[in-house]
């Protein structure tokens, strides 16, 4: 799954242990998700969603997956 995640740690200049820690996450599992290796839990993507202000669907992109 495609996230935004990268370009919003960027804007806000956070490190991925940065968010990591906000969200109560190991970095590896900021990693994980940037390189779409992982996917967040709905708890993981709200915690995420809610630290950067925006919606989940505003950070991850939800169009491969199958309906």
């Amino acid at each position: 799954m495609k996230t935004n995640i990268p370009q919003l740690r960027k804007q806000h200049k956070l490190s991925q242990e940065e968010l990591a820690n906000a969200v109560g996450v190991t970095r590896q599992t900021i990693t994980s998700l940037e390189v779409g290796k992982y996917t967040a839990s709905l708890v993981l993507a709200y915690k995420i969603a809610k630290y950067f202000g925006l919606s989940i669907e505003e950070i991850f992109d939800f169009t491969d997956i199958e309906e």
